[in-house]
């Protein structure tokens, strides 16, 4: 397994993995990912401002997510709780395994490489957000040591639960 930057080349394995996800979310009722988000401009942005990587398995992306270390305008307001630090931090935004390879513990060894990104950097904290209603991830983000800290809202008003962990 390799967790690199996204290149340009990857583009239609990251989109293939999208839409894999957004099926699934319409599918389960889940109101998040849809209404043509993230589309391939997303996806040309995160690799362009050097926010994309992705997890290779023996040459083929089975994983994808998107990392800043720029802040989050929309986590500058927590609502019903609070950010465990005032720490710089890592934001962590489309996070997606290849159905094929669901179950297999590759979104915690994305976790694990992002931390291990962020320790470098010298960055000691990474926060996420998630729709209410996407339990594998909340369930995901748990496991993987993030405490639950309230409320966001995104620039469209959608609601989402804020986690933080310190590293």
């Amino acid at each position: 397994m390799e967790f690199r930057k996204a290149k340009e080349s990857d583009i239609d394995s990251i989109m293939n993995i999208i839409k894999q996800a957004q099926d699934y979310f319409k599918e389960a009722g889940i109101d998040q990912w849809q209404n043509n988000y993230p589309n391939i401009e997303t996806i040309k942005n995160d690799i362009e401002k050097g926010y994309g990587y992705v997890l290779v398995n023996d040459g083929e992306v089975v994983g994808t997510v998107a990392v800043s270390f720029d802040g989050e305008r929309t986590y500058e307001n927590i609502y019903e709780g609070n950010w465990i630090s005032n720490l710089d931090y890592a934001v962590v935004h489309r996070l997606a395994i290849d159905n094929r390879y669901k179950g297999q513990g590759l979104a915690s060894v994305i976790m694990k490489s992002i931390e291990e990104m962020c320790l470098k950097r010298n960055v000691h904290s990474i926060r996420i957000d998630t729709h209410q209603d996407n339990k594998s991830m909340q369930r995901l983000i748990e496991k993987n040591g993030f405490k639950y800290c309230g409320i966001i809202y995104l620039a469209d008003t959608s609601k989402r639960l804020a986690y933080e962990k310190l590293i």
